[in-house]
């Protein structure tokens, strides 16, 4: 590699991991700020549960229109106008002074990260030489984790040294400075398929928000109302009619063939698993804190910091060997450390527990977490070829988020029903019911992500590596 080459893929690491951090970030760094806004704009549970999803959903929905805007009109164009998008909505949701103008700046965000996030991964995966991938995309893995992981805590400190509107305000400068400095010193690249799916988009955007519209209204409304009954059998319909469509679009968003690949499917479904066991918990174990033990929200950030920080320990070591061991055994066994701690957090809840019986689950969730995240890109971006990674990418992202926000609305939903927020032992008591369920998920990921084969494109690296080394050594 030439001096040149690799300042190209410095500047690309560097470029792409604040991208990334910076709109991960904001996937969970409302958390522990929900309390705060709900007192200050007055919003119900069901507009709080926008506040997250709102960003989740249009950001899961258009992962994959991201990825094919950027192999049309250019990755790093495309990478750039989603940054400034994204930095627009944040300065909007920092000027909110209601529940509703904040969840739709949100939506806005969402749209934004949708077109940034999957573009992190190609331009990334174009930038490095394969030999060092592993590495790469460990690293891109445990910074998105990382991200998502220290929300609570980032979030908390904001909110308690200024305000909760400078969660938002902080992305502004970033944005700014993000957006020339991506145009100036990344690489234009394109991909094979730059054709758009529109029905596809559709399809798959109406019947999504019409199940998680259902979904987040069932408690408030009933279950059996129309209001709630009628959107999600609507979204089901669109939902089967977009994977109708995606089997016979010349052009799918989602490639359906990919799913027949059993190290893709198997992904895919553990990340859904994981997601919504994670954002589904975390969701309501941020408020714990503030909502029952009366804490501010930069003391119940750093009560989750051993749960947030292990990524930074754990994932670059869980990247550096994925290749060697194989990414699927660590994100089996990641997986079921996030549920056996999740279970855990469950059985503990009580309104007077202390702090020191939450602290090694805390520390269990958090190594889970990252080493689900560190290899997690390599596994799914070995099962296909290279002209489809940009696709493979966004169907990566858009499908983990879409855990996250089945999550967080049925995870809230079964809180809602089992206690709420009226006294401190309904928080608690509806909090462990949902985590529970939350941690059985998980659980299931994890079963889902042991049954995974090693990619054969891994296991071929790992047989060309071999021979050199015993050379060498």
């Amino acid at each position: 590699m030439t001096h040149t080459q690799k300042r190209s893929m410095i500047w690309t690491m560097a470029i792409t991991s604040v991208a990334l951090f910076m709109v991960s970030l904001d996937n969970l760094v409302v958390t522990t700020a929900l309390p705060v806004i709900r007192r200050n704009l007055h919003a119900s549970i069901s507009q709080l549960e926008w506040t997250v999803n709102a960003y989740t959903l249009t950001f899961a929905v258009l992962l994959l229109t991201g990825a094919a805007l950027g192999d049309r009109f250019g990755r790093r164009r495309m990478f750039a106008l989603g940054l400034l998008l994204f930095t627009g909505a944040s300065a909007a949701a920092a000027l909110s002074t209601s529940a509703d103008a904040l969840d739709i700046a949100r939506a806005v965000q969402g749209v934004g990260g949708a077109i940034v996030t999957p573009l992190t991964l190609t331009i990334l995966s174009a930038a490095v030489p394969r030999e060092r991938r592993g590495l790469a995309l460990g690293i891109w893995g445990g910074i998105g984790g990382l991200a998502i992981a220290l929300g609570p805590l980032v979030g908390g400190a904001i909110v308690d040294g200024v305000s909760w509107h400078w969660i938002f305000w902080l992305n502004v400068p970033i944005g700014l400075v993000l957006a020339p400095l991506a145009s100036a010193r990344l690489d234009e690249t394109r991909g094979a398929d730059a054709s758009l799916d529109i029905p596809g988009l559709g399809l798959a955007s109406s019947g999504l928000l019409g199940i998680v519209w259902g979904l987040v209204r069932g408690n408030a409304h009933g279950w059996t109302s129309v209001g709630v009954v009628l959107p999600i059998v609507a979204g089901a319909v669109l939902v089967a009619a977009f994977v109708a469509w995606e089997g016979r679009a010349s052009s799918p968003m989602l490639p359906l063939h990919f799913f027949r690949d059993r190290t893709f499917a198997l992904t895919k479904l553990a990340s859904l698993l994981m997601f919504f066991g994670m954002f589904g918990s975390i969701f309501l174990l941020a408020q714990f804190f503030q909502t029952v033990q009366h804490m501010s929200p930069l003391s119940a950030g750093l009560r989750i910091l051993p749960w947030t920080a292990m990524p930074i320990f754990v994932a670059p070591i869980a990247g550096a060997l994925s290749d060697r061991i194989g990414g699927q055994r660590l994100m089996a066994a990641g997986l079921a450390l996030q549920a056996g701690g999740l279970m855990a957090l469950a059985a503990l809840q009580s309104s007077t527990v202390p702090y020191t019986h939450l602290v090694l689950p805390f520390i269990v969730s958090g190594t889970g977490m990252a080493l689900f995240f560190a290899p997690v890109a390599n596994v799914v971006l070995s099962s296909v070829a290279p002209q489809h990674e940009g696709k493979a990418s966004g169907a990566t992202n858009a499908i983990r988020e879409l855990g996250g926000v089945f999550g967080v609305a049925v995870l809230a939903s079964v809180f809602a029903h089992a206690g709420g927020y009226r006294t401190a032992d309904t928080f608690t008591h509806g909090t462990s019911t949902a985590v529970w369920i939350g941690g059985g998920v998980v659980a299931l990921g994890a079963v889902a992500a042991a049954l995974i084969r090693r990619p054969a494109r891994a296991v071929e690296t790992v047989q060309e590596e071999e021979p050199a080394l015993a050379e060498a050594a």
